[in-house]
C-alpha cells in the first residue's frame, strides 16, 4: 500500500470516514479559495472537529512527510488556501463551538470556524460586539481572520484583527498544540500571538482564539456624499481625516464601482453624473455626533460635493452598507470574473495612486472599478476579464502586479488586509530585500523546518529580488508599456 493510501486510511480513522474527502467530485471545492487564478487538486480534505482531532490529523502528516493546508470558508483572495498538488486540506469548518464568554472582561473564546458576524450576534444581548468586519463577515471565520489578519470598513477606528487577538491555541506542523497569551499558562514572554496573526498557516493551525470584545456604541451617524469624481471625493477624505474627530469608517466606490452595485441586489439610486460615492461613518457616545457628521458634510461641501446627506433612519443606514458591502459579488454582474488587487497607500497618495491605476488599466486595455477602504487607503481595485480569451488573464495578473507596485512606490504596502498567499510572493520583494525575506525565514523554520504548513505561500522564489525591484518604481513598466 502507498505511503497516500496509509495516510488517507489514518485520516479516516482519525476523524472517521464521512469526514474524509478523496473522491474527485467531492475535491472539487477545495481546489481554490475565492481567488480563481490559482488551482490544485489536493490528496484529500479532511475535517476534524476538534483541537485534539487537528493535532492528530497534522502528526500524521508530518510523519508521512506531506504538506497541509488549513481551510476556513474559502473566502480568502490571496490563493492562501489553494492547495498544491499531493497536499492534505484541513478544513475547520466543523470547529464552530463559542467556548466561552465572559462579559466583564470583555473577552470570548471561539474556535477557528466560529462565523465572524455569527459572535457579534451570539453576544448583542449583552450589550457587546466584535469589532472586525470584513465585508464577508456573513461567510468568514475568526481562524481565517486571525490567518489574513483581516480587516474591515471599520478597521480606520477599530484596528485590524491583531488588534483584537489576546491569545491562540494553535496546533504545530508535528502536532504538538501551543496556547499563547490569555490562553497559555502565562501572558509574559515573547509576543508569540502576534506572531501567528497574518502568519496565513505557514507556521501552524489556529485552532481557537480568545478575543476582544466590544461595547456596543450609544449612536451611530452615517452620511452618503456623492462627487463628480475621485479627486474630490480623495480631497474630502484627508480634510475629514484630518478635522479631528476620527470616523469610524470612510468608503469610497468609484463611477464603475457604483454602476455595479446599482445592478445588485442593494441599489441606491446612485445618479449617472457622479463619479465617486463616499460613506462616512461615525460612532460612539450620543454627544458630539451629530456634529461630527455635521463637520465632515460641511467638508464635503467645501470639496466640490454634488449631493451629501445623512441616513433618516436605521434602515437607510443598512441600505448603503449592504450595498458597499455587496461590491464584490455585484462585479459578477459586469464581467465573468474579476481579480483583485489589495494594496495600502497613505491616504495623502489617493489622487495619486489612483491615477497610476487607471493608467495602467488602459495600457492593457482592461476594465478596473475601484472600492475601497478609503479612511485608512487600504485599495481593492477589481480588474474586470474574460478567462475565455486567450492572454488575457496573464494581462490581468502583471497589470495587478503594476499597481500594488505603484502602491509600495506612494510609500505603501502589497497588501492592506487580503495576505500575500500565492498572489503576491514576489511582489513583497516591492517592499523587502534579500536579508529581510531571509529572517523572516528564519522564524518560519522554527515552527515548520520542514516547510509542511501551507507549503509555497507566503515566500518569494528565490532570486526574484533584483528582477521583480527593477520594476517596482515605474509600474507600467511591468506591462512593457513604459516610455
Amino acid at each position: 500500500m502507498s505511503v497516500h493510501a496509509d495516510l488517507t486510511d489514518e485520516l479516516a480513522r482519525i476523524v472517521g470516514p464521512r469526514y474524509l474527502l478523496r473522491g474527485h467530485a467531492e475535491l472539487l471545492p477545495y481546489m481554490t479559495d475565492a481567488n480563481r487564478m490559482f488551482a490544485g487538486m489536493p490528496l484529500c480534505a479532511v475535517c476534524p472537529a476538534t483541537t485534539a482531532e487537528v493535532a492528530a490529523v497534522l502528526s500524521a502528516c508530518h510523519r508521512a512527510g506531506v504538506g497541509f493546508v488549513p481551510r476556513g470558508a474559502g473566502t480568502g483572495l490571496s490563493g492562501g488556501a489553494t492547495p498544491g498538488e499531493g497536499q492534505v486540506v484541513v478544513s475547520l469548518a466543523r470547529l464552530r463551538r463559542i467556548r466561552s464568554v465572559d462579559p466583564a472582561g470583555r473577552t470570548a473564546v471561539v474556535e477557528a470556524g466560529v462565523v465572524n458576524a455569527h459572535l457579534s450576534r451570539r453576544v448583542e444581548h449583552l450589550g457587546l460586539y466584535y469589532a472586525p468586519d470584513p465585508s464577508s463577515q456573513s461567510a468568514c471565520t475568526i481562524g481565517g481572520n486571525v490567518a489574513e489578519n483581516s480587516g474591515g470598513a471599520h478597521c480606520l477606528k477599530y484596528g485590524v484583527t491583531t488588534n483584537h487577538v489576546l491569545g491562540l491555541e494553535v496546533v504545530l506542523p508535528d502536532g504538538c498544540v501551543l496556547r499563547t497569551g490569555l490562553l497559555g499558562p502565562r501572558c509574559l514572554g515573547y509576543d508569540l500571538t502576534g506572531v501567528f496573526c497574518g502568519s496565513e498557516g505557514t507556521l501552524g493551525i489556529v485552532t481557537a482564539a480568545c478575543v476582544r470584545l466590544l461595547p456596543r456604541p450609544e449612536g451611530v451617524r452615517t452620511a452618503l456624499a456623492l462627487f463628480r469624481g475621485v479627486d474630490d471625493a480623495a480631497a474630502a477624505v484627508e480634510r475629514v481625516t484630518a478635522a479631528g474627530a476620527v470616523p469610524a469608517a470612510l468608503e469610497m466606490l468609484d463611477r464603475h464601482a457604483m454602476t455595479a452595485v446599482e445592478r445588485g441586489a442593494y441599489p441606491v439610486g446612485y445618479p449617472e453624473h457622479v463619479g465617486a460615492a463616499l460613506l462616512v461613518e461615525f460612532d460612539g457616545i450620543e454627544a458630539g455626533l451629530d456634529d461630527c457628521v455635521a463637520d465632515a458634510m460641511a467638508i464635503c461641501r467645501e470639496c466640490a460635493v454634488v449631493e451629501v446627506r445623512a441616513a433618516r433612519d436605521t434602515a437607510e443606514r443598512q441600505l448603503w452598507w449592504n450595498n458597499r458591502k455587496a461590491a464584490f459579488a455585484a462585479m459578477g454582474r459586469m464581467a465573468p470574473a474579476y481579480y483583485v488587487a489589495d494594496g495600502v497607500i497613505p491616504r495623502t497618495a489617493l489622487t495619486r495612486v489612483l491615477g497610476e491605476i487607471a493608467a495602467v488599466s488602459a495600457d492593457a486595455r482592461l476594465w478596473t472599478a475601484n472600492v475601497f477602504h478609503a479612511g485608512d487607503g487600504n485599495l481593492h481595485p477589481l480588474i474586470g476579464y474574460d478567462p475565455a480569451v486567450p492572454g488575457e488573464s496573464e494581462r490581468v495578473v502583471t497589470a495587478g502586479s503594476a499597481m500594488l507596485a505603484a502602491c509600495v512606490a506612494a510609500g505603501g504596502a502589497v497588501s492592506g488586509e487580503h495576505g500575500i498567499g500565492l498572489e503576491k510572493r514576489d511582489e513583497l520583494y516591492y517592499w523587502f530585500d534579500e536579508a529581510d525575506m531571509a529572517a523572516q525565514r528564519e522564524v518560519h523554520d522554527i515552527f515548520d523546518p520542514r516547510d509542511r504548513a501551507n507549503p509555497g505561500k507566503m515566500y518569494p522564489l528565490p532570486g526574484r529580488c533584483a528582477e521583480v525591484r527593477r520594476a517596482a518604481w515605474d509600474p507600467r513598466a511591468r506591462l512593457g508599456l513604459a516610455d
